[in-house]
């Protein structure tokens, strides 16, 4: 399994080693940049989660309406 993997990916390496630059860099920017989007954004996730699991936003009471007077207040 783990040589037929080898040879695909020597393959690989050796057809796009042979293109022109310009190419090599358009079909790297196709692969790498969604690849590098989606690990940030996975990232981005899991940084969020452990942040908010550990660290919670306290709650805040939503803000009194205008023109009633707060009854704790003692005016």
């Amino acid at each position: 399994m783990v040589d037929a993997f080898e040879q695909w990916w020597d393959g690989v390496e050796l057809w796009m080693a042979q293109l022109a630059f310009p190419f090599q860099f358009g079909l790297l920017m196709c692969v790498l940049l969604p690849l590098c989007l989606g690990a940030a954004r996975l990232i981005d996730r899991v940084v969020d989660n452990a942040s908010s699991r550990y660290n919670p936003v306290p709650k805040v009471p939503p803000p009194a309406e205008p023109g009633k007077v707060d009854a704790g207040s003692g005016s």
